[in-house]
């Protein structure tokens, strides 16, 4: 089983985080998006900490270049 753990990208929203995890899947990355908003009770907290985007360390370098070709405003 491959460990989720690297950080590649912190959207302001699950719905962003779910459309990153789905392309980074859809190009063979495993990948899980990890809010920090207590368990869905305070969603708030998204906008100023983020969603966390994890992939395994080995796919971290190609993660974050399909993300920076996605999201070139966001370098």
């Amino acid at each position: 089983m491959t460990r989720l753990q690297t950080l590649v990208a912190r959207p302001p929203s699950v719905v962003e985080a779910q459309l990153i995890v789905g392309m980074l899947e859809a190009h063979g990355i495993a990948a899980t998006a990890s809010p920090d908003d207590a368990g869905g009770l305070e969603p708030q907290w998204q906008l100023t900490q983020g969603v966390r985007v994890l992939v395994a360390p080995e796919d971290a370098a190609a993660a974050r270049s399909l993300i920076a070709d996605a999201y070139p405003a966001q370098e």
